[in-house]
């Protein structure tokens, strides 16, 4: 069970991916709720991948948010020309052999005339009317990258984040009601289209980002279905719950008033939380529930005949009985799940967060909030229709909010209204529907049973390294001249290879939003350049390379290697990369015809084989975040390079040993390459 996508990069931090603008405009309409939401012409819009079929959603809602839509640029089909000159150099470092090159060649060379009417057909698609405003590779991305995948999406599609701690918080309830707090104001936002878009850049260099994928965050959930799954996502103005989950049990707790706006003072919502506790704490002394959160981490098409099963009841007994509970939990604004559980490292929140605790999970859910019994907090992503930035945007406002500011706002009388709990599957009706036979067969030993045990096959085999290196962060790097995120992917690069003895396919995720629909494009990091570099360093350190002549090659060779991923970088976040133009292409060959040779070369093959799959947050107030590794032999590493120090966090399978490993080499790789930038900047030492 392996991801076949891979979230969004965010190679700057937060506090420069957007202007100082939408900064000062979102925090004056932090606690605003004049802006009423408009209610839908219908209660649920279920999408199948398509981001056109809803875009009228982005027109009815209107406001800051989607200002920007109709005049983003359509996502360009690159030239073949440039396409291929591009890619050779990536490919080329993990060539075995000169045949092997020299056969790489070749077909490079062939392919223009191969793949021509491929491009005048990929042009076609662009250009059709019904692409004019959306993109030509977003349907089939959405569709063949996620929602056709048939593996669980546990590991392999689902991404964290670690909150900082709310020292105003400590205890479980507590960081609960902040959570559900921030989470109501930024929903308010988002959902009245308030909320500022992000531009990146400042002046004539503005870029506005799309925010399209901001409809796919609340009242939102992606629904298991045979073969391709969709997503449904539920009037605002219709509903106001969040789903709470503890110990298996889950229950609805509005969020806001009647208005669907304006969020109950953070009290109301603590006690909410903590009747949520007492109850289910009581109910779980009894028999134990029907776990049913164990069915969101099976197979997608074990879940869809589960979902299905489950939903015939509701003909049987002639009653909505199974459709209801299913609703309620699928259209709450966001998951809040409170684990009986005290995390204290930064290790163990990230294995509760990526895998943890499945039958107190619905991982279908857009947004799932957990949290600790010692307030520890994080927040976890369902990746499908949506990428890593838009939900920075929730995390950074999660993490603002305090649970002594929420008190401090609140109004006098903080106990009005008496919050509104339902149970949704501990309910006589529901309890009724568990006894019947086939049910009961398919909860107590069937696809409910088995999801649990292959689940925790699944993550029991799995290792996870989280490291924090102190040597040095943004502000080494920069003041030595080079880019912080390009210059820690090379050091990155000399870690992998010191791990397995050549380079191997690395993708750095980076987004594409400054276009119409736009989600990610491929950075490549392996290079003829970064090849130079790990060669020139070798597979041991050498601290103390005392030969300034040895000392000055390694530094171009490094610096060489930084700006060839600069300059990468640059292109991809243009949509000039290679791998969706080669994407694009292959999803044209018609049945019968023959693809071009180039698809089929081991290199080629090899270099798109992501065994290293990087992505990079930096956020004040993320702890830690990351996601699985893309294939089997591979690693999954997220990073984060603060000014003063970095984090990385590793997840391998367990069998290989290499979560631990590479943490270790990837130490070892930044202090060798401080060791060498400090000895080549010190003065000549004196001859007596």
């Amino acid at each position: 069970m392996w991801r076949r996508g891979r979230m969004s990069s965010i190679t700057s931090t937060v506090t420069t991916m957007a202007t100082t603008t939408r900064r000062r405009a979102n925090a004056r309409r932090i606690l605003s709720t004049s802006v009423p939401l408009r209610p839908w012409k219908t209660s649920v819009v279920e999408s199948h991948g398509d981001y056109r079929a809803e875009a009228w959603l982005e027109d009815h809602v209107g406001g800051d948010l989607y200002r920007y839509q109709a005049d983003l640029p359509m996502l360009p089909v690159p030239t073949l020309a440039h396409t291929l000159e591009r890619l050779l150099p990536t490919v080329l470092p993990v060539c075995r052999h000169d045949e092997e090159m020299e056969s790489l060649r070749q077909a490079v060379d062939r392919f223009p005339e191969q793949a021509s009417t491929l491009q005048e057909r990929l042009l076609h698609r662009q250009q059709q009317h019904e692409n004019a405003n959306s993109s030509w590779l977003q349907h089939w991305w959405n569709t063949l990258g996620y929602l056709q995948v048939r593996e669980s999406v546990v590991i392999n599609v689902s991404y964290f984040f670690h909150l900082a701690d709310d020292p105003s918080a400590t205890t479980l309830t507590q960081r609960g009601a902040a959570l559900l707090t921030a989470a109501a104001q930024y929903r308010h936002q988002v959902c009245s289209g308030s909320l500022a878009p992000t531009v990146l850049g400042r002046g004539e260099r503005a870029q506005p980002l799309c925010s399209a994928a901001y409809k796919y965050m609340f009242h939102a959930s992606r629904i298991p279905r045979p073969q391709q799954d969709s997503y449904k996502i539920y009037d605002p103005a219709r509903y106001r719950h969040a789903v709470v989950a503890r110990k298996g049990h889950f229950y609805t707790l509005n969020l806001c008033g009647p208005d669907h706006a304006t969020p109950y003072p953070v009290a109301t919502l603590q006690a909410g939380l903590e009747r949520i506790v007492a109850h289910a704490d009581a109910m779980h002394a009894h028999p134990p529930p029907p776990q049913l959160g164990w069915l969101t981490t099976a197979p997608r098409d074990d879940w869809a005949a589960a979902r299905q099963t489950l939903l015939d009841t509701d003909q049987q007994y002639q009653r909505s009985t199974v459709s209801d509970a299913l609703e309620r939990l699928e259209s709450g604004a966001v998951l809040l799940c409170l684990d009986d559980v005290h995390a204290v490292s930064r290790l163990e929140m990230g294995q509760l967060l990526l895998h943890g605790a499945g039958h107190n999970r619905w991982f279908d859910k857009s947004v799932q909030l957990v949290v600790t019994e010692n307030g520890k907090a994080g927040l976890i992503g369902e990746h499908s229709m949506m990428d890593g930035m838009p939900m920075v945007g929730l995390a950074d406002h999660c993490t603002k909010v305090t649970y002594e500011q929420c008190l401090r706002k609140s109004p006098t009388g903080t106990m009005v209204p008496e919050p509104t709990v339902e149970p949704i599957f501990n309910t006589p009706e529901f309890t009724q529907i568990l006894q019947d036979p086939i049910v009961h067969n398919l909860v107590d030993q069937g696809t409910c049973c088995v999801a649990k045990m292959d689940c925790d096959d699944w993550t029991g085999r799995h290792a996870m390294q989280s490291q924090s290196f102190q040597g040095y962060g943004s502000q080494f790097i920069k003041q030595a001249g080079f880019s912080p995120d390009a210059f820690v992917q090379m050091a990155m690069q000399l870690a992998t290879y010191r791990l397995w003895g050549e380079q191997a396919g690395t993708y750095e995720a980076t987004q594409v939003r400054p276009f119409r629909h736009g989600r990610t494009e491929t950075t490549r990091t392996v290079s003829l350049e970064s090849a130079a570099f790990v060669q020139r360093l070798g597979l041991r350190p050498q601290y103390n390379e005392h030969d300034a002549e040895v000392r000055g090659e390694k530094l171009r060779l490094l610096r060489d290697a930084v700006q060839a991923h600069v300059r990468y970088i640059g292109a991809a976040a243009q949509a000039q990369g290679v791998d969706r133009h080669f994407f694009g292409l292959s999803m044209l060959v018609a049945d019968g015809e023959k693809a071009p040779d180039l698809y089929a070369h081991p290199a080629f093959v090899r270099a798109k084989r992501w065994r290293v799959s990087t992505s990079h947050l930096t956020h004040p107030k993320i702890v830690n975040w990351g996601y699985g590794e893309v294939v089997p032999d591979g690693v999954g590493l997220s990073y984060s390079i603060h000014p003063r120090h970095c984090v990385f966090n590793v997840t391998a399978l367990k069998e290989t040993g290499w979560a631990e490993k590479l943490c270790t080499l990837l130490e070892e790789s930044l202090l060798e390459l401080r060791t060498l930038i400090e000895m080549d900047q010190a003065p000549p030492s004196s001859k007596l």
